[in-house]
């Protein structure tokens, strides 16, 4: 089993890779096998809505990383993304990246979900109510922890003494690995996948 971690930070070594860091370690505790894929300081393009990603299974977008992160996407069975916050949400490149991942993704129905953020101070929650809806859409099994998946600080050091975080990032990464073992569980004792219809598109004017 293997988990995709995704740090949506500019930061390659920030507080963010630090949280997910200590789930990774946890995870892998746990005999689970973790892959880290760092977003970094490129432009990441917004999703211009074009619908090549429906015609060839691609973003068209080709140069900074979301055809690769959906590649690596197909041989996980869980992910946690990690973003810092910026103005009280997501930072703009990874709901950038994330938009486009998810969209044009064909690999995260069923699989266990679950998002990290870190702040100096404010707009956590927020922020990860938003990164929370990439999985809902999904049909992605929302892995939950013993606290809202925080960290604080302004800097990586700051990070350590915030105790309960990573205590949370912790036991985030013990019920990842929980989670993954039961859906492995299942579907060897032949438990099934559910069904999924064909998907209906509908609007709001008639």
């Amino acid at each position: 089993m293997k988990v995709l971690l995704i740090n949506g930070s500019p930061h390659k070594d920030g507080c963010t890779m630090r949280a997910l860091e200590e789930v990774a370690s946890e995870l892998n505790k746990n005999s689970v096998e973790t892959e880290f894929f760092h977003i970094g300081t490129k432009p990441v393009a917004g999703c211009i809505a074009c619908g090549n990603c429906r015609k060839t299974g691609s973003c068209i977008f080709s140069d900074d990383g979301v055809n690769h992160c959906n590649r690596i996407m197909k041989d996980c069975q869980g992910l946690i993304i990690g973003a810092p916050v910026h103005y009280a949400s997501p930072a703009g490149a990874a709901t950038a990246f994330f938009d486009r991942l998810f969209y044009s993704g064909s690999s995260f129905a069923f699989k266990p979900g679950a998002a990290v953020v870190s702040a100096r101070r404010a707009g956590t929650t927020a922020s990860l109510d938003m990164l929370n809806k990439y999985f809902l859409i999904s049909q992605m099994p929302l892995v939950s922890s013993c606290y809202w998946n925080m960290v604080h600080g302004s800097n990586k050091s700051d990070v350590e003494k915030d105790e309960e975080g990573l205590q949370t990032m912790r036991q985030l990464g013990r019920n990842m690995a929980w989670m993954l073992k039961l859906i492995k569980a299942g579907l060897d004792s032949g438990i099934s996948l559910p069904e999924v219809e064909d998907k209906i598109r509908t609007n709001f004017i008639r």
